[in-house]
């Protein structure tokens, strides 16, 4: 037999690694110090045992368990969904027990410096776009006419013209409206936009009566409102407006900026078993870079948190941000539990053909996006970031629901990995990021950056920098990314409650 150098083993004490490759049964593989014979075929990106694990024994992957045995498994077996299960149960009780290396590991500060556009808040965008904001879905198709018409008119004063487009806004009560108008907020107030229509029918229960009070003041040569049903010609009357809005955008220029003003998303979608071992650390480490240049990286998809959540509350700054943590984690339980929906249910079947099994394999993976960074806050619905480090935010892992929380809450960049392929992107560049190259050569209309040349001999070093100047050159507008080439631009707000 020949021995084949290809499992992946994460961490020293795991009792499983991942296939690099398909497998044939009576393979040879080393996977560290550890040599076992495949007792099956293990498909590419799939767990291998390594050890004997007895029925009810735990499965060790990332160097904690990612559910149990539902049989007795040998060294060389194919370890999937036919022979282990989650550990998830319901709402738990934690003990705060921080690690007190974080803070030191970040103490120093680095000086780096992207060319943005400086905000009078003191924020930084990224783009300098005009954005159209219905405050109901009835005005989407007004908005986009208006969009189309003001690009045309105007498209040389402003990077963009975008229409908001959504289905929220009437026919909601009570928390459910509540989260559409902080949401709509955040959009409103990101520094992305240098100027803002807000678009509304009329009659709507997002009305700018009660609207205007959750918005708060907004600078009247920034963002301007324009009631639909109030003007014979809601054309006429928008282009009046957005005639007055690009020409106040369009003095904003791009300056250099501190790397402190740069916000990013953190989102993966699609995801194979690879994205945990290439893409998500990679931007695991971009985002460390972040935060030691004194910037802000947002993790949110809550439910792909469950079963690695202890991992984020160990890297709480105080205990003040463990509780809000720990609020996070059994909240959104409590948003399954109420109706009558079982926790660990997250892998698509798209992951679990990927070689995912379980919401904490999942979910394990999902949380390299987040580094080693602090956890400095806890944001609901719209919160802007206001500290250095990782912000945790409330949100499923709903691929436009995630990524418009992320951007309500000032992602001026999302880094977007996927192992099986997705073309969608957020109203702000969106760096898609395949964890695998056959990805990355399938979809070149799709893909912005290819972390599987790390399953193929590059180092985290080297390709983290290269990452990070990739970020740098998208902030600076040096570089478009595929979603913003091709227009994949979408938002999608979150409901949970009655719809009139």
């Amino acid at each position: 037999m020949t021995e084949h150098n290809q499992l992946f083993l994460i961490q020293p004490n795991d009792n499983v690694a991942v296939a690099l490759t398909a497998l044939q049964a009576g393979t040879l593989c080393r996977a560290g110090e550890v040599q076992v014979t495949l007792r099956q075929d293990v498909p590419q990106a799939h767990k291998v045992a390594l050890t004997h694990i007895p029925a009810g024994g735990q499965v060790i992957k990332y160097g904690l368990p990612i559910g149990h045995a539902t049989q007795e498994i040998q060294p060389g077996d194919y370890v999937h969904i036919h022979n282990v299960t989650t550990n998830l149960e319901g709402l738990l009780e934690y003990t705060y027990q921080p690690d007190l290396t974080v803070r030191e590991r970040f103490a120093q500060r680095e000086e780096v410096f992207f060319d943005g556009y400086l905000r009078p808040d003191g924020r930084a965008g990224t783009r300098n776009e005009l954005w159209i904001v219905p405050t109901v879905g009835c005005v989407n198709q007004t908005a986009r006419i208006l969009a189309q018409m003001a690009k045309e008119k105007f498209g040389d004063r402003v990077d963009d013209v975008q229409a908001m487009v959504h289905n929220a806004g009437c026919s909601q009560l009570g928390d459910d409206m509540l989260i559409t108008q902080k949401l709509l907020k955040g959009l409103i107030n990101h520094p992305n936009a240098g100027a803002v229509l807000v678009l509304s029918l009329g009659c709507e229960n997002n009305c700018l009566e009660y609207f205007r009070p959750v918005l708060g003041e907004v600078d009247p040569q920034r963002v301007k409102f324009l009631v639909t049903q109030d003007h014979t010609d809601e054309y006429a009357a928008g282009m009046e407006l957005l005639d007055q809005l690009t020409a106040y955008a369009s003095g904003f220029r791009r300056q250099p900026v501190s790397a402190s003003k740069l916000t990013i998303g953190l989102k993966c979608g699609s995801s194979d078993a690879f994205s945990g071992i290439s893409a998500n650390p990679l931007c695991g480490r971009v985002t460390d870079k972040v935060v030691r240049c004194g910037g802000g990286a947002i993790l949110t998809e809550v439910s792909e948190m469950f079963g690695a959540e202890t991992r984020l509350m160990a890297r709480a700054a105080n205990e003040e941000v463990f509780q809000g943590v720990v609020g996070l984690i059994n909240d959104f339980k409590s948003y399954f539990i109420r109706y009558g929906q079982p926790i660990d249910r997250n892998p698509c079947p798209g992951n679990i053909r990927s070689g995912i099994s379980t919401d904490e394999d999942k979910s394990m993976g999902n949380i390299q996006k987040g580094g080693t960074a602090p956890v400095v806050d806890v944001l609901s619905y719209g919160d802007p970031v206001t500290r250095n480090g990782l912000s945790l935010l409330i949100g499923s892992g709903n691929d436009a629901m995630s990524v418009t929380n992320l951007t309500a809450s000032g992602a001026n960049v999302v880094l977007f990995t996927t192992g099986n392929g997705n073309p969608f992107g957020a109203v702000v560049p969106t760096v898609k990021i395949s964890s695998n190259t056959a990805l990355y050569r399938k979809k070149p209309g799709w893909i912005d950056f290819n972390a599987g040349a790390l399953l193929e001999g590059s180092t985290f070093e080297q390709m983290s920098a290269e990452l990070f100047q990739y970020v740098l050159d998208v902030a600076s507008g040096r570089i478009h990314t595929n979603n913003e080439v091709h227009g994949y631009r979408e938002i999608s707000i979150f409901r949970d409650g009655v719809t009139l």
